[in-house]
């Protein structure tokens, strides 16, 4: 029988009747409540920020936006190989400011310089300048870690949770064609894959589990503007070939985009790709940014990308 965790429910009961008082009484979702929503959800039960050795903002530059990234490097004093984090929030939300107590723990967590970017958000920039973003980003990796005289192994991977997944499978698709970027792996937690929608958890998980199936429609409306063909946008439909970096997805059953991160991992297994996936049987969506609910399994998800990574 299908349970959220104990850990989960008191908080989930309590979230569900505060959004049911809101909704009856005139609540209207706009770019700002959302991503209000998510700083203070990070802020308040991800309370533990651990110490980098050296961390520095930087920008980026690609032809229409000068990127803004952090850089956590935790051991300057010798090479570490480099992994670019997409962070989350549905296009829409989500900052490095926001992520910045996640990235700390990934980069000591998986012995990486982690680059993460600020990357666009929609509505006010819509698709694909997120895309773009990012693809400059992996593109432009190298050179903003040489201009900072920081020690780097030239071996990197990519990572995203949730939207931030999207554009680290997007990222991972473009790469297989382009000579001048070498992706060794990529990891995605509860990533979003399929702007279509046509996953049966979709419906399974629409309501109650803190990320609704409408929520997710909104935030899709928000970033495709232009009558985007919204199944060609979707990695889950892009083109796998056998140069796709090893894959790890990690995912949630009640999450409404649990479906399409297990098919994601299939079809590139059928393409001669090594792929895991991780699956929690009793968490949602974004609790990673829950941790002080779920410590154990957060910890689960950076040992495991951890591992991952520095596989040999």
């Amino acid at each position: 029988m299908r349970r959220v965790s104990p850990k989960l429910e008191a908080w989930l009961k309590t979230f569900n009747a505060l959004l049911a008082h809101l909704q009856a009484t005139g609540f209207k979702a706009t770019p700002t409540n959302a991503r209000e929503g998510l700083a203070n959800l990070t802020r308040g039960l991800v309370t533990t920020s651990p110490e980098v050795a050296w961390i520095q903002d930087d920008f980026i530059h690609s032809p229409a936006f000068k990127i803004p990234v952090r850089i956590y490097h935790p051991d300057p004093s010798r090479p570490l190989p480099v992994l670019v984090f997409f962070h989350g929030g549905g296009h829409m939300a989500g900052s490095v400011t926001v992520y910045d107590p996640i990235f700390r723990k990934t980069a000591l967590a998986t012995n990486h310089v982690v680059v993460a970017p600020d990357y666009r958000l929609a509505p006010e920039c819509p698709y694909p300048a997120a895309v773009n973003d990012a693809y400059y980003t992996v593109k432009g990796v190298w050179g903003v870690l040489e201009s900072r005289g920081l020690p780097y192994e030239p071996r990197l991977s990519i990572a995203g949770d949730s939207g931030g997944g999207a554009l680290c499978a997007t990222v991972a698709h473009l790469a297989q064609h382009d000579a001048g970027i070498t992706i060794s792996r990529q990891a995605m937690i509860y990533p979003s894959l399929d702007y279509t929608m046509e996953g049966a958890s979709m419906d399974e998980n629409a309501v109650g589990y803190l990320l609704e199936t409408k929520k997710v429609l909104w935030y899709f409306d928000n970033y495709f503007q232009h009558s985007e063909n919204r199944n060609a946008a979707s990695p889950l439909h892009m083109e796998v070939t056998d140069k796709l970096p090893e894959t790890l997805v990690i995912t949630a059953e009640f999450c409404p985009l649990r479906d399409e991160g297990a098919a994601y991992v299939r079809k590139v297994e059928e393409a001669g790709v090594a792929a895991e996936q991780l699956h929690f049987h009793d968490m949602i969506h974004t609790f990673m940014n829950m941790e002080d609910l779920v410590r154990e399994e957060c910890e689960a998800v950076y040992t495991k990308i951890a591992n991952f990574l520095n596989r040999t």
